[in-house]
């Protein structure tokens, strides 16, 4: 399965995460360059929104999922459910690629201010 056909299977859900995770992942390059505490907040904020947002596309691609199954004519067939639960699993791993490469961004940013900081520390003269 390609990406583009992951991002389709994902449903409406993968549109939110995308653009969510783009912009964390966009802040997270940009307090890496040049860490600055302000922008931790909106790190933060983005990087829950961006899970969350995931996390919602999985749940309505699963309540889309079952209410189909149960309206299904016959006997539905278990691996129906499978391929619905995995369907709605992309949403999930968009969200956590898109924060765990965010995250490692940040991190860099955050060990880089971290080494500004003890650098700042150590040219100023003791008393």
């Amino acid at each position: 399965m390609s990406i583009s056909d992951a991002f389709i299977a994902g449903g409406w859900g993968m549109y939110p995460t995308l653009i969510a995770g783009l912009a964390l992942l966009g802040t997270s390059l940009r307090y890496a360059s040049r860490p600055e505490s302000r922008h931790v907040p909106l790190m933060i904020a983005l990087g829950l929104f961006t899970l969350f947002a995931g996390g919602l596309g999985f749940t309505t691609g699963v309540i889309t999922m079952l209410r189909f199954y149960a309206e299904m004519q016959g006997e539905p067939k278990p691996v129906i459910l499978y391929y619905g639960f995995q369907e709605s699993l992309h949403n999930v791993a968009l969200a956590l690629l898109l924060t765990t490469t965010s995250t490692l961004a940040a991190s860099i940013g955050a060990w880089r201010l971290a080494r500004q900081a003890q650098a700042a520390a150590a040219t100023v003269p003791a008393r």
